[in-house]
């Protein structure tokens, strides 16, 4: 018989109705083959998830040549970022859903009235924008072009990068959509390099804090947030965003991230409000 001392005691039983999951570690799912993650677990924050961490710029080993020792407090003030970034994600108005080309999936009437509700909304923040960037399809251009009309002067710019596609399979699976392997393979790629090549830290040249717009999808912006936050980004369809809607992250000069709102429409009437 086993030593009633030395025996492990029995597993606590789980009160009636409580499902055991598993341990965090087990549960993350594997990484797609263009994405980094930590092995240290899923609750792990990257400090250096943008490549921008002082630290992580500088030659460690340089010494000083007269002293022979490491300059390294002074060396890492040159690499820290001095601004705060803020991130405005814009999910376009509502559009045609019937137009068999990018062209002619125009916005609708309703959606042309999210548009100047939501130009209107940012207009009214007093904030100093910095520019506008959108996807350069259709519905996401005219969605820019009638909010600009509330921000005279901030400068606009189209880029591909941030065009509507799947970026990750998603966990848990839905029935009633299931792109195929390629198009995960492909828009996936394009939308992790948006997402490097527009959400980082600030620059350390950048002196003063910045308010940036951009104006693209719902697929294309729970990404991002997901990505920015750390989270799996499998998880990406477990969020639901509005036509119009407005989603805040803040970037610190320290790399940490923080979402101040993910899809707010509230400055929207009901009647006003979409999802399609």
């Amino acid at each position: 018989a086993a030593d009633p001392v030395s025996a492990p005691p029995p597993a606590a039983a789980s009160p009636p109705g409580l499902l055991l999951l598993p341990s965090p570690a087990a549960s993350c799912p594997a990484a797609a083959g263009w994405l980094e993650r930590s092995t240290n677990g899923c609750g792990y924050w990257d400090s250096n998830w943008d490549r921008r961490e002082p630290a992580a710029l500088i030659n460690l080993k340089k010494k000083n040549e007269e002293t022979g020792e490491r300059e390294l407090s002074s060396r890492l003030d040159r690499y820290k970022a001095k601004a705060t970034r803020h991130i405005f994600l814009i999910r376009h108005s509502q559009y045609n859903l019937d137009g068999q080309a990018d062209k002619d999936r125009t916005l609708t009437q309703l959606g042309c009235e999210q548009a100047e509700l939501t130009g209107k909304r940012l207009a009214s923040l007093g904030l100093k924008f910095d520019k506008i960037v959108h996807s350069s399809m259709t519905r996401a251009s005219e969605t820019t072009n009638i909010i600009s009309k509330h921000l005279p002067g901030v400068k606009k710019v189209s880029t591909d990068l941030l065009c509507e596609g799947s970026p990750i399979e998603p966990n848990p699976p839905i029935s009633h959509w299931k792109p195929e392997a390629v198009q995960y393979y492909e828009d996936g790629a394009r939308i992790e390099a948006a997402f490097r090549n527009y959400i980082h830290r600030a620059d350390v040249k950048q002196e003063e804090d910045s308010y940036e717009i951009f104006v693209c999808h719902a697929n294309v912006i729970r990404y991002i947030v997901c990505r920015a936050l750390q989270f799996p980004p499998e998880g990406w369809l477990r969020m639901s965003l509005n036509n119009g809607s407005i989603t805040h992250l803040v970037i610190r000069p320290s790399g940490r991230v923080a979402l101040r709102m993910l899809g707010d429409t509230g400055f929207m009437p009901p009647e006003k409000i979409t999802r399609t």
